[in-house]
């Protein structure tokens, strides 16, 4: 099959670039580099430089294509903040224009890669799909318009379309800079310096972390899956609740704490009932063994 990867620069979607070459697809990668490096590109795939929001520039590059895996993304809450309309090109008008390239090249399916930001806080755990949504900040919204845009591209174009709701990605070459980094990469950052580890609020605020090479797997089984293709919204996630407080424990240092962040869930958990029944996906990686092994790829020695 012959795949185009948007953002294949990426964390996430270099590594599911990997993956599809290693599976024997041809795969194209599009990026615009802002977040992504052209270091994370598998040397199999074709690399075109090009920009999503730009629909005339990208639309060639979709003929002959069999399915698409949406992961690009200006994936930074505070920056959505500082620049909604900039964010929300990306995210919003980036998204509705892959649709259309997608739709007018006659793509056999598209795999969006949504966000569990889009549940904000709720009163009851774990997540559903079929909870109203209740977006605390722009990046929030913006996926979750991402996942209304695929609904209507099915119903209305006939296009094949499937939103994976990301929770807390961690793993190899996870974002370590930058406005919006998770608290993994924080940490690690932190003690490699001999810093302390900087907990937001009182660290009691849980996570459920989802191994990158598992996201790879359910973006993989999502495209194949004879059970979606109509919109449909499914939790990718572990299943499992982390602190910020036990994250720094494992890590290990001192640690010293600072102001919460504003407009964020205080808690996730994903309900994957759906996700198994659709498109056969569990995660297999345990938290703390994948915790374990980015540590000591990162030349730092896990304390439990």
């Amino acid at each position: 099959m012959h795949y185009l990867v948007t953002g294949g620069a990426g964390f996430i979607g270099s590594n599911l670039v990997d993956k599809l070459i290693e599976a024997g697809h041809q795969v194209r990668v599009l990026d615009n580099l802002f977040t992504g490096k052209r270091s994370n590109v598998n040397p199999a795939a074709e690399f075109v430089l090009a920009d999503f929001t730009k629909l005339e520039e990208i639309r060639p590059h979709f003929v002959g294509i069999d399915g698409v895996f949406h992961v690009g993304a200006i994936p930074r809450i505070p920056l959505s903040i500082e620049k909604p309309i900039e964010t929300m090109q990306a995210n919003v008008m980036g998204t509705l224009n892959v649709l259309v390239a997608a739709r007018d090249a006659k793509v056999k399916r598209v795999v969006y890669s949504a966000s569990s930001s889009a549940y904000g806080d709720q009163k009851e755990m774990p997540l559903r799909p079929d909870m109203r949504p209740n977006p605390l900040n722009p990046y929030a919204l913006h996926k979750y318009v991402g996942e209304m845009l695929c609904e209507e591209f099915s119903r209305l174009y006939g296009l094949p379309t499937v939103s994976l709701r990301y929770f807390n990605v961690y793993g190899p070459r996870m974002a370590n800079e930058g406005s919006y980094v998770t608290v993994i990469a924080i940490f690690m950052r932190q003690r490699k310096a001999g810093e302390p580890l900087t907990i937001a609020g009182d660290g009691g605020q849980t996570r459920d972390f989802t191994h990158v090479f598992d996201v790879v797997r359910a973006n993989m089984l999502a495209m194949e899956s004879d059970k979606v293709g109509k919109g449909e919204v499914v939790n990718i996630g572990a299943g499992e609740q982390h602190s910020v407080n036990e994250i720094a424990a494992a890590i290990g240092g001192e640690t010293k704490h600072i102001d919460a962040r504003s407009a964020e869930a205080r808690d996730t958990l994903a309900d994957i009932s759906l996700t198994t029944e659709l498109i056969g996906w569990q995660p297999q990686i345990k938290f703390a063994d994948g915790l374990r092994e980015l540590l000591k790829s990162e030349g730092l020695e896990p304390v439990n």
